[in-house]
């Protein structure tokens, strides 16, 4: 192993290659950002669990992003659990909410099943959003089947439907820390002989198929208990790989009184005109980071009268009390 200074804070994404073949990994540990977005909200444990772990698998992908905006992940549901959203940019800028039936009840150890695809209709959708959109342009989203019994199983189901590319993902999550590794076999750049191209592709088989092997002896207890540092060291002692300058993701909520007038523009204005009138005023509570917004009648009057088209706003960006 080379490279092997690694930072000691505690929110860490680590990037490695594995030398002389076509496959990468990552491992995060999150910790302050995790507590962050627990602190807004009171989840059931089985729901916790679940965001925390594509809190972990969000950062992970983006981290392989090549363009400047965010990935979106979502899981739409039927069942106790109607939403889970986290969002995360090209700097590892992290915000998550989950909205719940109101009367949902979950054990401890619910299965993504159980929470949200009792009747089949549970979703899986990532969204990739520039942050430099022309006018007019819409963000690339994927959906597919909710199809698994955890985070990764679904994630990684995704990425071999939608992007056709072998990724294999251990993740877990606890009140304190969320944590992943990430494998991903990567395609070959062309430009060789046949019998080179064979040469290497059978070089890039041998080692993914070892590097999953070595990842599939990591038990979530010990993925929780152990920090990524001393991870990346026990599973890959043997191989030889280059380890990059850390990344250390963050909490961030986007959520601004632009934007929230804009979800208000997007409603109507006959429904706000009769929200307002029924309430008087309308107050919007960010669901990501619980900010307030309050709007009176003038300030949606002035919502209405500007000529300034309306932007898509991503899902559960805020409720109106």
């Amino acid at each position: 192993m080379t490279n092997e200074v690694m930072s000691t804070s505690r929110d860490t994404l680590q990037k490695f290659i594995f030398d002389n073949a076509a496959v990468r990994g990552e491992l995060i540990e999150i910790s302050d950002t995790w507590r962050e977005i627990q602190a807004r909200h009171a989840y059931p444990k089985a729901v916790r669990s679940a965001l925390g772990e594509m809190v972990a698998a969000s950062a992970l992908l983006s981290a392989n992003l090549k363009f400047n905006g965010a990935i979106v992940m979502q899981i739409f549901g039927d069942g106790p659990v109607r939403l889970l959203v986290v969002e995360c940019d090209a700097q590892l800028r992290i915000r998550a909410t989950a909205k719940l039936a109101p009367d949902a009840e979950l054990p401890d150890d619910a299965s993504l099943t159980q929470m949200f695809n009792v009747n089949g209709k549970g979703r899986f959708v990532i969204t990739l959003d520039p942050a430099d959109k022309v006018p007019g342009q819409q963000p690339y989203q994927g959906v597919v089947p909710l199809t698994g019994e955890d985070m990764a199983t679904v994630i990684e189901n995704y990425m071999l439907r939608s992007e056709q590319m072998d990724t294999r993902l251990w993740l877990a999550a606890d009140d304190s820390v969320s944590r992943g590794l990430l494998l991903q076999k990567l395609p070959r750049h062309s430009g060789k002989d046949d019998q080179q191209k064979q040469a290497s592709e059978a070089e890039d088989l041998e080692t993914w198929n070892r590097a999953v092997m070595l990842g599939q002896t990591l038990k979530r207890e010990e993925l929780l208990s152990t920090n990524i540092e001393i991870l990346l060291k026990r599973l890959f002692w043997e191989e030889t790989i280059r380890v990059f300058d850390p990344q250390h993701p963050q909490f961030h909520c986007s959520c601004t009184r632009e934007k929230v007038g804009n979800m208000l523009k997007m409603l109507g204005q006959a429904e706000v005109d009769s929200a307002l009138a029924d309430l008087g005023e309308l107050g919007i509570n960010c669901d990501f980071c619980g900010k307030h917004y309050a709007f009176d009648k003038v300030d949606c009057a002035q919502l209405f009268a500007s000529d300034a088209p309306v932007e898509s706003m991503m899902p559960a960006s805020g409720s109106i009390n």
